[in-house]
């Protein structure tokens, strides 16, 4: 019997008036007996949905998601609070897993916090499609530091070459009437030293969170992370350019972060408050070399250093979208009211943001440095 017979069968024979919902206890008899082949960890899951409605009814449409791997926030919680629970197996026990496989099995108990959840994506996680986002921007950024490398001859403290500052990529406070800096200043790095930090971050925590998260939600975080240190910026350190994507680095590791501290019990994944510690110095060290840069550069500079100031921004945007972006694992967005919040603050400061760059900066008298 293949699944279009089965939801066929179920809603002739037990759902016949077209109502929307089945009687448990006829549906449990049908699951029990039907030739369909499902693999085990849905089939108890069926059952766990099945079991845990106490009106005596089960939702037919949830049932079709089901089958259909699909999950409503319904049926988590259904599975979370019913009186039949998953089995206890720890995935990491289990054996004979290809290279892919355990490779996603490393990346479900890295990234989710919820039993539940890490198994449901460990059964339908599929390689397509890759996460390829994570992965084209850091070669596109090795790339163009490569270029510049080569063209300066200069692998560190870049920003102190003239022809550096002059590239339109980067953001710069006379330049910032060119809208696309505002973003393509991502690709820029100060260094070797810069370029590595960001590369390592964005692989070892972004393909994780691509993978369980998806692109388009990964994505929205870490260029949401990007623009907001910019005009940060633009904002609070008004003579300062900006180079790096530290932005969205910083959104994507403290949203990290901030999820396994707010699921800390939930979270198995090895060596957690050595690895948080050692995240959190790395990042500070970041940060605090920033600021030397910025207020004692090393070096005479014609004008003044990168600002720091897109590192804290990404890190609060992390905080506030992306915590709520990874919490949300396979709900929908647009359905939960702190979510239209969090938008309508983000749009809030967007606005705000474009209006001071339009304005401030004559109505303050500052005295911008003259664009390379």
């Amino acid at each position: 019997m293949d699944r279009s017979s089965l939801f066929q069968l179920i809603q002739e024979q037990l759902d016949p008036e077209n109502t929307g919902y089945i009687a448990v206890e006829n549906f449990t008899s049908l699951v029990e007996h039907h030739e369909l082949q499902l693999d085990p960890s849905k089939l108890e899951m069926l059952f766990a949905l099945v079991q845990s409605n106490e009106e005596g009814q089960v939702c037919y449409q949830e049932l079709i998601d089901l089958m259909s791997s699909k999950r409503s926030s319904s049926f988590r919680r259904a599975i979370a609070n019913g009186r039949r629970s998953l089995q206890r197996e720890i995935l990491l026990d289990e054996t004979g897993l290809g290279v892919y496989k355990r490779f996603v099995r490393y990346v479900a108990y890295e990234i989710l916090p919820c039993e539940t959840d890490r198994r449901w994506y460990f059964h339908q996680s599929r390689l397509c499609p890759p996460p390829i986002f994570m992965a084209i921007v850091t070669i596109v950024q090795i790339i163009v530091f490569l270029c510049y490398g080569v063209m300066l001859n200069k692998w560190v403290l870049q920003t102190y070459q003239p022809d550096f500052m002059k590239s339109p990529l980067v953001y710069h406070p006379g330049h910032r009437a060119q809208v696309w800096r505002f973003f393509s200043y991502m690709f820029m790095h100060v260094g070797l030293e810069q370029l590595g930090f960001n590369a390592l971050l964005q692989l070892m925590i972004g393909v994780p969170l691509e993978m369980v998260h998806g692109i388009l939600r990964i994505s929205l975080l870490y260029m949401a992370g990007v623009v907001a240190g910019s005009l940060t910026v633009s904002i609070t350190d008004m003579r300062a350019p900006v180079v790096g994507g530290s932005g969205g680095v910083y959104a994507l590791c403290s949203a990290h972060l901030a999820n396994v501290v707010m699921n800390w019990a939930g979270m198995r994944c090895p060596y957690k408050l050595l690895r948080m510690i050692l995240a959190l110095v790395c990042m500070s060290s970041e940060v605090g070399r920033a600021v030397w840069l910025r207020f004692s550069p090393p070096l005479p500079s014609s004008g003044p250093q990168p600002s720091f100031m897109a590192h804290l921004s990404g890190a609060v945007v992390g905080i506030s979208m992306g915590l709520l972006i990874l919490r949300s694992y396979e709900e929908s967005l647009q359905q939960q009211c702190s979510w239209w919040v969090i938008v309508f603050s983000f749009v809030t400061f967007l606005l705000f943001a474009i209006f001071w760059n339009i304005f401030a900066y004559e109505l303050l008298g500052v005295q911008i440095p003259p664009p390379p």
